[in-house]
């Protein structure tokens, strides 16, 4: 049977959400209502799908208990009921899967979630638990449409901007797992311009004009992303181009979440309540579920936050305080969007030596500091930074309009303070309004999708990143040295999908046939550099370390530990990932070494 429907889906760190719409072109965007259990017996259908697994324990949940519509064959529970048990059984509850997905210093593939599991549960690895997301829209979505199977469909799957090669991959493995098949990636902030593109088409070319600068900004569960898009002028047809992206930074709601939590801690200790280590887990979910009623609902003041005891009626020795809205804000503004200089960048101290093992959260939680820093790396004049004109918001932080109006004062008080006297005039930065700040990326994803078969603009990109691997230069054997590692650029920033470009300038020589390891280095603010260019200091030109590979290649035609003369190419493929492959010169062998995960 051919594609009858193009589907986008926002795979978030806090919710997901799935759009679709017939293959035709006047086809209307429907969002999907998805099936959730909920308590035993029962489930409701949801647009949002909370992306919470829980693991319950034989005693306490049998497959029998898990109502849904059709007959699942796991108890790991996804959704709505995973997100209730993480507030009073945390340590049985995953959270965050799409950050643990881009952590560069874990096995993707080994059982490590929850990080801080009970006794007793088997823990799954990062990309087991993002197939059972993948494999729950899979199951509501042939249910819904058994007459055109899911595996049939084109899909289009959203990933954060600034996800790596190796995340990206990863991505679309625990997609393919699930049988879904024809797959493409976009990255988040361009799926909320398409978005908004499609909902103002009447009305853009009014509010944007040629060389204007779009500065998204995706502020989600656990991450923050910041993308510049700007309008080009094709043969007097308006287009877009996305010309940068941030770096992937791992500070969202959940930090929010956190934040309210040891606010709400301080004051249960204040009244001589002490708080354990495992309740302050519950307060934080406990916490997010207050954040999430009072910014929903205008007519909340404040809400109860209560914190689970340990007696078999969990809630009989229950701590309990509250939250107000005016708590909520005061914390987001000052903590996470305070008003600072565009000279004020993130601060970073000195870690302790032995942490415990989670997320690599960044150290300044200020979104601000790090948005002042990204629009300086961004400018071809060091000195001064991008000037956007108008700001595109995404992400649930962004519903209240207090904090959107915040960080536009902010943006205009950088503008306002760059005047110079042959430019007296700086044009204040303005929001495009009217996105939907949950659904906006599935919503904009399905219009990607409809964009790719011919139907409407479709953003240009290329790769957001240039990318590099590490060349090791011959030496002797010096005692306590290490021979110097180059940076050389392998892919550059900007390459367009379905690209391929080979580097034979120089021959380098592959180790086959025992243990070694590559290092990969990336940029997304040196668009400048050709493929070839060699970084010898990389850390200084601010070089991102990517995850490693550790492989041993094979040695089929050769001696093991052989020195193979090669040339390497690098593709970046139609799903936005990149490809690395060494080319024998004096044979047709070749070995993909880099970026490669997809089995």
């Amino acid at each position: 049977m051919a594609e009858k429907y193009i589907i986008g889906i926002d795979m978030g760190t806090t919710n997901s959400a799935v759009t679709y719409k017939t293959i035709e072109e006047d086809g209307e965007i429907h969002t999907l209502n998805i099936p959730q259990f909920v308590e035993h017996g029962q489930y409701e259908d949801k647009v949002l799908m909370p992306s919470f697994l829980y693991i319950p324990n034989e005693a306490e949940i049998t497959l029998d208990d898990i109502t849904l519509p059709w007959q699942t064959d796991t108890s790991i529970i996804v959704g709505e009921f995973a997100k209730s048990k993480a507030q009073s059984t945390p340590n049985r509850s995953i959270t965050s899967v799409k950050s643990w997905l881009c952590q560069p210093t874990i096995d993707k593939r080994k059982g490590l979630l929850p990080y801080q599991a009970a006794e007793g549960v088997e823990k799954i690895s990062p990309l087991e638990a993002y197939t059972h997301f993948f494999e729950h829209i899979k199951n509501t979505w042939n249910n819904q449409f058994p007459q055109a199977q899911l595996f049939q469909q084109k899909i289009v799957i959203t990933i954060p901007a600034s996800f790596e090669p190796a995340a990206r991959d990863l991505t679309v493995e625990a997609a393919r797992l699930c049988d879904f098949e024809k797959v493409t990636l976009l990255e988040e902030p361009q799926a909320s311009l398409y978005g908004w593109i499609h909902k103002h088409q009447d009305t853009w070319r009014d509010t944007l004009e040629k060389e204007d600068i779009i500065l998204a900004i995706d502020v989600g569960g656990g991450t923050t992303d910041f993308s510049l898009i700007q309008v080009e002028d094709n043969n007097g047809d308006l287009e877009f181009k996305r010309i940068a992206v941030g770096n992937h930074i791992l500070v969202g709601g959940d930090n929010i979440d956190l934040m309210l939590a040891y606010t709400t801690q301080q004051r249960l200790l204040d009244q001589g309540q002490h708080i354990e280590h495992w309740q302050l887990q519950a307060l934080v979910h406990s916490c997010r579920d207050a954040k999430e009623r009072l910014l929903s609902d205008d007519n909340l003041d404040e809400i109860s936050v209560i914190v689970p005891g340990r007696s078999s009626q969990l809630f009989e020795d229950a701590l309990k305080t509250t939250l107000s809205r005016e708590d909520i804000q005061q914390i987001m503004l000052e903590g996470f969007f305070p008003k600072v200089s565009i000279n004020d960048h993130p601060k970073h101290t000195t870690r302790a030596g032995i942490n415990r093992f989670s997320l690599n959260y960044t150290q300044d939680p200020a979104i601000t500091r790090h948005l002042a820093q990204f629009l300086h790396t961004q400018s071809q004049d060091k000195k001064s930074f991008v000037k956007p004109k108008a700001i595109l918001f995404n992400g649930g932080v962004f519903k209240p309009d207090i904090i959107r109006k915040q960080l536009l004062e902010t943006v205009n008080d950088w503008l306002s303070a760059s005047k110079t006297t042959k430019n007296r005039k700086t044009t204040q930065v303005i929001e495009l309004k009217g996105a939907d700040y949950e659904t906006s990326v599935a919503y904009g994803a399905t219009i990607f999708a409809d964009a790719l078969i011919g139907h409407g603009i479709k953003i240009k990109g290329g790769a957001s990143h240039a990318f590099y691997i590490g060349i090791e230069s011959p030496m002797p054997a010096i005692p306590g040295f290490q021979p110097p590692v180059e940076a050389l650029c392998i892919a550059t920033q900007g390459m367009e999908s379905g690209e391929m470009i080979t580097y034979t300038g120089e021959t380098f020589s592959l180790v086959v046939g025992e243990p070694v390891e590559f290092k990969f280095f990336a940029a997304n603010h040196r668009p400048d550099d050709a493929l070839g260019d060699i970084i010898g200091n990389w850390e200084e030109a601010g070089l991102i370390e990517l995850t490693p590979l550790r492989l041993t290649l094979s040695a089929a035609n050769y001696q093991n530990a052989q020195h193979v003369p090669v040339h390497i190419s690098a593709l970046h493929t139609e799903i936005g990932t990149l490809e690395l492959t060494a080319h024998a010169i004096e044979n047709a062998d070749q070995w993909k070494i880099a970026f490669e995960t997809i089995r």
